[in-house]
């Protein structure tokens, strides 16, 4: 019998690695509208700065343990002790600087969320709603930033973000599907798309 062939997927996908695949196929690109998945993917997205974001991906379990399973409320209450037990845990990045800036991050989260009613909706707003829908074909096309991810990830240092640049801010929206960034040919691109609300 001739083997399946594989799906087509984006060119920035090593599908040598299964749980990246999953990643891909399941969550990447899908439009979030809750808030604690949210809080999850800017506590992973702010992590990443300088790094792989398969180098989160992979302590993305170290990370739910490590932080109250991305409870903000929670979070936003850590104290400088549990910042020196999180600086000492194996299963997260071990950057204070990160650290800080996720439990400070949370609480400005939280402030969003009473000013916004959600912090889902406050992201939202700067694509009116809808997912904005790239046409990609190869790697090099891929935007690093846009004007949308200057605009948020400025006003979010306004009020205090830490670790959130543009950059990782156009991550965070990929992530969480205000932009469809599946490639052209990519089997999830048209899947996805259906998802939004």
């Amino acid at each position: 019998m001739p083997s399946k062939k594989a799906p087509c997927r984006c060119p920035w996908l090593d599908t040598s690695k299964e749980d990246y695949v999953r990643y891909h196929d399941e969550e990447w690109g899908v439009p979030v509208y809750d808030d604690k998945v949210m809080f999850e993917f800017l506590v992973l997205e702010s992590a990443q700065a300088g790094l792989s974001w398969y180098t989160v991906l992979q302590r993305r379990e170290g990370y739910r343990k490590a932080f109250a399973n991305f409870n903000a409320k929670k979070v936003a209450k850590f104290d400088q002790a549990k910042v020196e037990e999180l600086v000492q845990n194996p299963a997260i990045i071990r950057h204070r600087g990160k650290i800080e800036a996720a439990i400070s991050n949370a609480k400005i989260f939280l402030e969003i969320q009473k000013e916004f009613g959600s912090f889902s909706d406050y992201m939202w707003a700067y694509v009116n709603h809808k997912p904005i829908k790239n046409k990609i074909t190869k790697m090099e096309e891929y935007p690093a930033t846009t004007d949308i991810s200057d605009a948020i990830s400025k006003d979010l240092k306004k009020r205090g973000f830490k670790f959130f640049g543009s950059t990782i801010c156009y991550a965070h929206m990929q992530a969480c599907g205000l932009v469809n960034d599946h490639s052209q040919d990519c089997f999830r691109r048209t899947q996805v798309n259906k998802l939004a609300k």
